[in-house]
């Protein structure tokens, strides 16, 4: 039986919890939840060429760390 590997941080229980709070949300709630992440001050959200992905991922992690962009 192949073994799973999980994130730092992450573990079975943790995924379960995960996969049952998106299971039981109800479409109102889903939406509401999609709303919201709209909402958070100092972010946006776009939309990028998938190409685009990790050139972009990269540019976060450089920023995250300090490094100049």
């Amino acid at each position: 039986m192949k073994q799973n590997k999980f994130p730092p941080g992450w573990d079975e229980d943790r995924v379960r919890r995960v996969l049952s709070h998106y299971e039981n949300q109800t479409e109102e709630e889903a939406v509401a939840e999609d709303e919201a992440a709209y909402e958070h001050d100092g972010f946006c959200m776009l939309d990028i060429p998938n190409e685009l992905v990790p050139r972009v991922r990269r540019l976060i992690s450089q920023y995250q760390s300090g490094k100049s962009i």
